[in-house]
């Protein structure tokens, strides 16, 4: 029998770090026209740049709870997060537990629900790099393991389901960032005045971030990739995130003096990062919603990693993987351009309507 708050189905939401706000923003517009959401931020991202600006600029309700969590090793920060979400869902007592992605608050989310018996959605199920070194890709296992809807943003995330023997619960449902550009992209171009406020012309200039731990912190491997951004033939404009910035202090890594390049700014909101992304002439990254974005966007992506989960920019043309080396970097940079436009592998825009839908169904 379901618990419904009023006449509503009650959905309780968790999140904690920048890629899921941005999943979270439709999700949450077309959830909340049918259910009751209890928004819960677990505090993995905590700074300005990473987290409250875009709660601003993607119009989120402020959480119902902030956890504060904070940094820490993974089993710390789990264990930190599924004892204060096991708290708030004793509380709550929601119908549905969502999660998003493949971070430390999806896994927690995901494990404090089952062991009270509540349901578990997942947001962009069925994603697999097929490197267990990945803190995200055993994340991202046992999510799906223990997830009663599963909703896949490709047919290729359903296909990976299907051959671990998920098949119940599963729906292609597109991909809800995909939805967030759509519903974003015009208001990026209106209100943004990066270009302008960094001198920067469209198609002038690449974009770069790092921020996976297999490349932040190995210094042989972030000092490969920084060395690359040194020699590139454009300006290279590198927002940094703050675990990246520690690590190249410790290692004794000083880059960004005046005339330098990369030219290191700091992290930025969505809307400014969605004018740098479709007006570069390249992206280089190891981020998986950056890649996508790239694709989303038309602008050519080298991915700073030998895998990735979104196979599908690879195979489509849009997207190449190299090696943290220096040469491989640069050639990459400098030889791949991708012919006509991306084709439409990630749904139609409506992805949110389609979860919020079947959540309520």
């Amino acid at each position: 029998m379901k618990r419904s708050f009023g006449s509503k189905l009650k959905v309780a939401s968790v999140v904690g770090a920048r890629p899921q706000f941005i999943k979270a923003a439709p999700v949450s517009r077309a959830l909340r026209r049918v259910a009751h959401e209890v928004l819960i931020h677990t505090g993995q991202h905590y700074d300005h740049g990473l987290s409250a600006v875009f709660f601003e600029e993607l119009n989120i309700p402020p959480p119902d709870y902030h956890l504060g969590v904070g940094s820490g090793s993974h089993g710390w920060q789990t264990g930190q997060m599924l004892i204060r979400l096991e708290e708030t869902l004793l509380i709550e007592r929601p119908d549905w537990v969502l999660v998003y992605g493949d971070t430390n608050s999806t896994l927690a989310g995901a494990l404090a629900a089952v062991k009270l018996h509540i349901p578990v959605a997942h947001v962009e199920a069925g994603l697999r790099s097929f490197n267990r070194r990945m803190p995200e890709e055993p994340n991202r296992v046992l999510t799906d393991h223990v997830s009663d809807l599963l909703f896949c943003p490709t047919q290729t995330a359903v296909d990976n389901l299907h051959r671990e023997g998920i098949c119940r619960g599963v729906h292609l449902v597109g991909d809800v960032m995909y939805d967030a550009v759509l519903d974003h992209l015009a208001l990026a171009e209106r209100q943004s005045d990066i270009l302008t406020r960094l001198g920067l012309e469209p198609g002038g200039y690449a974009l770069a971030t790092v921020h996976r731990p297999a490349n932040t912190d190995d210094p042989t491997r972030l000092q490969g990739i920084l060395t690359a951004l040194t020699q590139m033939e454009w300006p290279v404009i590198f927002p940094v995130h703050p675990r990246t910035r520690q690590r190249m202090a410790e290692f004794g890594l000083d880059l960004g003096r005046a005339g330098q390049n990369p030219r290191l700014i700091d992290p930025v909101g969505y809307l400014d990062m969605l004018i740098l992304e479709k007006h570069a002439r390249l992206i280089l990254t190891d981020s998986g919603g950056v890649q996508k974005e790239a694709f989303f966007l038309a602008v050519p992506c080298v991915t700073l990693r030998e895998e990735t989960e979104w196979v599908e920019t690879v195979e489509a043309g849009w997207n190449r993987l190299v090696s943290c080396d220096p040469a491989s970097i640069l050639q990459a940079a400098r030889q791949f351009r991708p012919s006509g436009t991306p084709p439409p592998l990630f749904g139609d825009g409506r992805a949110a309507e389609r979860i919020a839908s079947l959540l309520a169904g």
